[in-house]
C-alpha cells in the first residue's frame, strides 16, 4: 500500500503528464491514439465525473479539499470530473471514501440504461377500446415492457359525429392534452369544454370521455401513469 507522500508524488505525476502505477492499465497515454480518446469520453466516464462533481458540490467540498481528502491531485480530479481520463478501481475507492459513499454509487444509473421506445408518425398500433368504432381511433404511442410499463400514452382522433359515447374507468391518474378540434369532455359530474391547448388531468376511476364533439376534427393526447406495483 503507497504511502500519502508516495500518493501525492504519483498524483504530481499525472498532472505532469505521467501515469500514475495504479492508472497505468486504464488511464490514456501519448501512444494510445484514437482508443485513448474513445475511453476518456465513454459513457462510463461520463457518468464517474457527474456523480463525482455531484456528491462533491452536495457535501459543500471545493475540488482542493476534496484532492485533500482524496490524496488525488487537483488536476486528476478535474479530468475525473470531466470524463478525460478513466480512474483505477483504486482511484475510485479512495474517491468514494473522501465523498463518503459507496463506491458502487460511482457507477449508478450505467446498468440502468435501457432501449428507448420510438414510434414513428402514424405507425402506433391501434387499440380497441369501448366506443372504438369508425371515425373514433386510438393509437398506441409505444409501450415499455415488463416491470417499467407503467405509463399509456395514446393519440385519439375524433373525425365522425356521434350522439353516444361510453364513459371509461380504469386505474391511475390520466391526462388530456387538447391538440385540435372542440369537445365537451365529462368527468363525474363536472363538463369540461376543451380546445387546443387545453390540459384536464384526473383520477381514472371516476366514470370520464368525451361527451360532446363541437368541432371536428378533434385530436388529444391521452396519458395514464399507473401506480408501480
Amino acid at each position: 500500500m503507497e504511502s500519502p507522500r508516495e500518493a501525492e508524488s504519483t498524483a504530481h505525476d499525472a498532472e505532469r503528464g505521467g501515469v500514475p502505477a495504479g492508472d497505468a492499465d486504464l488511464d490514456p497515454s501519448p501512444q494510445s491514439g484514437a482508443d485513448s480518446a474513445v475511453g476518456a469520453h465513454s459513457q462510463l466516464g461520463w457518468v464517474i465525473g457527474n456523480h463525482v462533481r455531484s456528491r462533491r458540490k452536495a457535501i459543500g467540498l471545493s475540488v482542493a479539499a476534496l484532492a485533500q481528502r482524496s490524496e488525488i491531485s487537483k488536476g486528476m480530479l478535474s479530468k475525473i470530473e470531466n470524463a478525460q481520463t478513466s480512474p483505477s478501481l483504486a482511484t475510485l475507492e479512495r474517491l468514494a471514501a473522501a465523498l463518503e459513499m459507496p463506491v458502487t454509487s460511482l457507477f449508478r444509473g450505467l446498468s440502468e440504461e435501457r432501449d428507448a421506445v420510438f414510434v414513428k408518425a402514424g405507425s402506433g398500433p391501434e387499440i380497441i377500446r369501448q366506443g372504438t368504432r369508425a371515425g373514433h381511433r386510438y393509437e398506441l404511442l409505444g409501450s415499455m415492457r415488463g416491470p417499467y410499463k407503467h405509463i399509456e400514452p395514446l393519440f385519439v382522433s375524433l373525425t365522425e359525429p356521434s350522439e353516444v359515447f361510453p364513459l371509461f374507468q380504469h386505474e391511475g391518474i390520466e391526462m388530456l392534452y387538447m391538440l385540435d378540434g372542440v369537445m365537451e369532455y365529462t368527468y363525474g359530474r363536472q363538463r369540461y369544454m376543451m380546445e387546443a391547448g387545453d390540459t384536464l388531468q384526473f383520477e381514472g376511476d371516476i366514470p370520464h370521455g368525451p361527451t360532446v364533439l363541437k368541432v371536428l376534427p378533434i385530436h388529444f393526447l391521452s396519458v395514464s401513469v399507473y401506480q408501480k406495483s
